[in-house]
């Protein structure tokens, strides 16, 4: 059997690091100088750290700190198989831990997907700590009303039917990372592919990408819609006059931009909004163009010391 090449080919040309949790090892890079600001990334379904990899280099050149963690069940973290380790509350708690291990200040943090949940739950309990958010399509409060969840969402939430189709043939990777999720589906290169098909060979290793779908709120009750209620109330709270730039993909099939003008900008009416027209969910991949460079101007605009 080939060894996987973790760089594929150099996109990916960054030293691992490894942090231990209970309910196994995280990867994450940590690229930059250790005194500039921390730019924390945080990915969602079914991506990982190299959804990233053009904006470390970017934010590492501009002279800050990149940290990109993979969550449990992603990338060249480990892959346990109980689904109850993937929590929206598991994740956001070891994603809590490894950025307090790193004694994390002054950070930006970047979020999409279910990234939000999980990485703004660091925010919203460490606000100091956290100098300003720059949020991508993803959600952080509870539902107002009844969701609708699409037939595909609702067929890989049914017991027998969604572990065919999302671990037997590793559908929401070849359907809707490469396909239906991209406004533009050209924009993914084979290596590309190869590096998001990479950690997720065999059945058993996607126990994560299926526990996701499976979270997803139906309406305002439920442990996943409870938990953002919490803590995007505190979040809300804490960074009513801090700076908040959203940038939204206006193409997205999964987060209607309902969710932007009904919830986001509800709780943060002061967020600078930049709406792109031509990309769909991993706006990441589709406008990579337009998106990096707010992000490398609004890290500037924000003031403050870096260190403390």
């Amino acid at each position: 059997m080939n060894k996987t090449d973790w760089t594929f080919g150099g996109e990916w040309p960054f030293e691992p690091k490894w942090f231990d949790t209970p309910d196994g090892k995280m990867h994450y890079i940590d690229e930059g100088p250790k005194d500039g600001r921390p730019i924390i990334m945080v990915h969602g379904n079914p991506t990982w750290g190299y959804l990233y990899r053009r904006f470390i280099k970017a934010v590492v050149a501009q002279g800050n700190r990149a940290i990109v963690m993979d969550h449990l069940g992603f990338g060249r973290s480990d892959k346990p198989t109980s689904e109850g380790i993937y929590s929206i509350s598991k994740h956001a708690g070891r994603c809590e831990a490894l950025l307090a291990a790193l004694d994390i200040r002054n950070a930006v943090m970047i979020v999409q997907d279910w990234g939000g949940p999980i990485g703004l739950t660091f925010a919203a309990r460490h606000p100091d700590r956290v100098a300003g958010l720059f949020v991508l399509n993803t959600f952080f409060t509870r539902p107002l009303k009844k969701v609708p969840l699409p037939r595909i969402i609702r067929a890989f939430q049914a017991p027998l039917l969604g572990d065919l189709i999302v671990k037997g043939a590793h559908a929401f990777v070849r359907g809707f990372l490469f396909n239906a999720g991209l406004s533009d589906p050209s924009r993914l290169t084979a290596t590309d592919k190869a590096a998001y098909l990479a950690p997720h060979p065999t059945w058993s290793s996607r126990a994560g990408v299926l526990a996701f779908p499976r979270q997803i709120p139906s309406g305002p009750t439920g442990p996943v819609s409870d938990f953002v209620a919490h803590e995007g109330a505190k979040l809300a709270k804490a960074f009513a006059d801090k700076p908040v730039k959203i940038v939204w993909p206006m193409k997205d099939v999964a987060f209607a931009i309902e969710t932007l003008e009904g919830m986001w900008l509800r709780d943060f009416p002061h967020a600078d909004v930049t709406r792109v027209e031509d990309a769909g969910h991993y706006v990441q991949e589709d406008a990579h163009e337009i998106v990096i460079p707010l992000l490398l101007a609004f890290i500037q605009q924000i003031s403050g010391p870096v260190a403390s």
